[in-house]
């Protein structure tokens, strides 16, 4: 007898890089790896399952920054120049290897997922925001949207109209590639404030994610704990986090992705082999990165033995099993004292399948088959089904949490990123002045355009990933150049504008260098 309900939710998202006046560029590189490492072995595995008619659902963000990239023309010539020359690579380690049988064994895989990684994204007109669209609109898989460009909510108390802004902008892009409304929303960061649901009534969102804490703490105190989800007092629902089930799989020490026969992450060839042979698939100032060719297994010591593939499959498949089982026990036991049927919720960064966790997408697709064919107590539900099936929940006001160190805002507001919030909120504040200068008028030509990229430069200096970066302390100077960039580019506008003297050409540069939401209106800051 089914007994409850599992949710698996992914939360996909990059910042917003492009940058069309350099050749090359780093940080771009974090677009390239996620398509290769994440996106595409999801995308491939959502076909099989449909291919062999497995029921199931999932539910998955993706961020407007992140379908920006990867609907925009030079950021997709961009990876095909970069999967070529991967594939370029792996040729030569095929025949580097091939008096080691185990490395050539490995380099071939290599090189066989590198050609299919080309031959998806071909097959998908090199937008890959279509294959995801193709599998939503086969029912299975339910995408939600997230903030504009992933800002930061509960430090945004001073800045509404920000907030309100972030959420229609993002609406209304999700509307633009997917043909319908999102029904759900990923609050960037976890991130919730009180009062910000009302802000998602108005755009129509029905319900968003807190980690558990967020429910836990509001009040009244939640009747269920996280095992259902909470009405707040506009309607919109909130689903907490479950906290076992998640630290199960993302855990590097205590969960799956830290077994020993599983890939390791930190040893890839562009930094293990010697600079002269390696140095025209690195990047071209010479700074070495991650190729993603990886030949050696976490071991659990310093010395590393070579990958299995077959090994770390069976670990997989073993692993997913152990999920299964322990989720059958956690349901079996809080439906003998709920009487009602609860509700798992399992939320994890999409990037950890494939990209961290190589064997991440490998382990899902054993999990879903299992939940479909080996057992009988678990459904995969998305949350709008189960809003669906379940309409009478509990009127709770969630606490003000977020998913990140610490639980609350610590990781967004410290020393190394708390100068950012000042000109954040004079930017914001300045934004709707200008909105406010021209409510009795409908200006167009140069004055729209400028008025247009002034939103967008103010939502892209927003980004909640210049904070974390600058928090955790790897590529702080780009973070920091982004954050001084947007709000500078800004001021300039807004200047600008306020002086009625433009300058068309410095204007026509920045909207090629920031084209993110080609269709906004900057009378949403409001």
């Amino acid at each position: 007898m089914e007994k409850g309900y599992l949710c698996m939710v992914l939360h996909s998202h990059l910042p917003f890089v492009r940058h069309p006046e350099h050749e090359d560029f780093l940080e771009e590189d974090w677009l390239f790896e996620a398509i290769t490492e994440t996106y595409i072995p999801l995308i491939k595995i959502f076909e099989r399952l449909l291919q062999d008619k497995v029921d199931f659902r999932l539910t998955m963000s993706l961020t407007p920054t992140l379908i920006s990239m990867l609907t925009d023309g030079l950021l997709q010539e961009r990876y095909l120049r970069h999967i070529n020359r991967l594939i370029e690579l792996s040729h030569k380690e095929v025949e580097r290897t091939r008096w080691q049988p185990d490395f050539q064994h490995l380099a071939n895989m290599y090189l066989f997922s590198f050609y299919e990684a080309r031959n998806v994204f071909e097959r998908y007109g090199r937008n890959l925001a279509n294959a995801f669209k193709g599998i939503q609109d086969a029912g299975k898989l339910e995408i939600m949207t997230c903030a504009a460009t992933h800002g930061y909510f509960p430090l945004m108390e001073v800045a509404e109209a920000s907030v309100r802004a972030q959420i229609k902008v993002a609406v209304s892009h999700y509307e633009s590639v997917f043909g319908r409304k999102p029904k759900g929303i990923w609050l960037p960061e976890c991130g919730y404030r009180p009062g910000d649901d009302e802000i998602l009534k108005e755009a129509g969102l029905k319900y968003f994610f807190s980690d558990s804490h967020g429910v836990l703490h509001g009040a009244p105190r939640p009747k269920y704990g996280v095992f259902a989800p909470v009405y707040c007092k506009s309607g919109v629902a909130c689903f907490g986090r479950d906290l076992e089930s998640s630290k199960q799989v993302w855990s590097s020490i205590e969960g799956y992705p830290g077994d020993y026969y599983y890939r390791e992450f930190y040893r890839d060839i562009g930094f293990d082999l010697d600079y002269e042979y390696i140095r025209s698939y690195i990047h071209p100032e010479g700074v070495r990165i991650n190729t993603g060719i990886k030949y050696y297994r976490i071991t659990g010591s310093e010395n590393k033995q070579p990958y299995n593939p077959h090994m770390a499959q069976e670990r997989a498949a073993g692993h997913a099993g152990n999920f299964m089982f322990n989720r059958e026990k956690q349901i079996e036991y809080l439906f003998g004292f709920m009487h009602k049927k609860p509700l798992i919720v399992s939320p994890y960064d999409a990037e950890l399948f494939g990209h961290w966790w190589h064997e991440g997408p490998m382990w899902l697709d054993f999990l879903i088959r299992k939940i479909c064919f080996d057992q009988k107590k678990i459904r995969l539900i998305t949350p709008s089904e189960y809003l669906a099936e379940n309409p009478r929940n509990q009127v709770v006001t969630p606490s003000l949490s977020s998913w990140g160190w610490k639980g609350y805002n610590e990781m967004w507001l410290q020393g190394p990123n708390d100068w950012i919030y000042r000109h954040l909120d004079q930017a914001s504040e300045r934004m709707t002045e200008l909105v406010k200068d021209f409510s009795h008028t409908n200006p167009d030509g140069i004055l729209k355009r400028a008025l247009n990229q002034a939103l967008r430069e103010l939502l892209l200096a927003q980004s909640s990933d210049w904070a974390f970066i600058m928090a955790t302390g790897t590529h702080t100077t780009y973070a920091i150049r982004r954050t001084k960039d947007h709000l500078l580019r800004f001021t300039g506008l807004y200047e600008q504008i306020k002086s009625n003297s433009i300058d068309e050409n410095w204007l026509s540069d920045i909207e090629q260098k920031d084209n993110i939401f080609p269709g906004i209106d900057y009378k949403v800051h409001q």
